[in-house]
């Protein structure tokens, strides 16, 4: 003997109410949304910003160039570490001679356990102006994945609280059809007449 179980909601029996049917509809239009919008609001705010990154970081490699320069300023001594914090870097003065003209001063950050005299190589902007290096691969792949992540999981939280509110709306409707049966109905069960 085989026994079929199916969903009072989808199946038409007297016990099914509209409120029903709405949120068996709603959720299959959730799973849905949460396999298939998700995900592509996800991959599509990961790919506008991988543009945005890698077009970013183009346009610094432009702006910006290296250059090998002399530590004059003193570097202050580097403060102990947790094991596999990164580097860290001081700002202080350094001097460099472009090709053809004087030497030039400039403030540029450089490693811990740099000395006064050692050669550094220092990132600078059209102005000679210290910079940081321009973005590589990794931080733009980085800032991929934390927006690409940061959208779906916006949209997921978007799509539950949607659902959240359909249920309870759905729970309102199907507490005052039940209400509204049951004034209907009691008399015929207590033998009361109504009021």
């Amino acid at each position: 003997m085989r026994i079929r179980i199916r969903d009072r909601r989808w199946r038409r029996n007297p016990l099914r109410r509209r409120s029903d049917v709405v949120e068996a509809w709603t959720a299959l239009v959730v799973g849905v949304l949460l396999l298939v919008a998700a995900p592509l609001a996800g991959a599509v705010a990961g790919r506008w910003v991988h543009d945005e990154a890698r077009a970013a970081a183009a346009e610094q490699r432009a702006e910006r160039h290296r250059v090998s320069a002399e530590v004059v300023g003193r570097v202050p001594e580097a403060l102990p570490t947790a094991d596999g914090a990164r580097e860290q870097m001081f700002r202080v003065d350094v001097r460099w001679a472009p090709p053809g003209e004087p030497a030039r001063t400039t403030t540029a950050r450089v490693p811990a356990g740099t000395r006064q005299g050692d050669r550094v190589d220092v990132w600078l902007d059209d102005k000679g102006r210290g910079v940081p290096p321009p973005t590589d691969g990794t931080a733009v792949w980085q800032q991929t994945l934390t927006m690409g992540l940061a959208a779906t999981g916006g949209a997921v939280a978007v799509v539950l609280l949607g659902h959240g509110v359909v249920r309870r709306v759905a729970m309102r409707h199907r507490l005052a059809e039940w209400d509204r049966e049951w004034t209907r109905t009691e008399p015929e069960w207590t033998r009361r007449r109504p009021a």
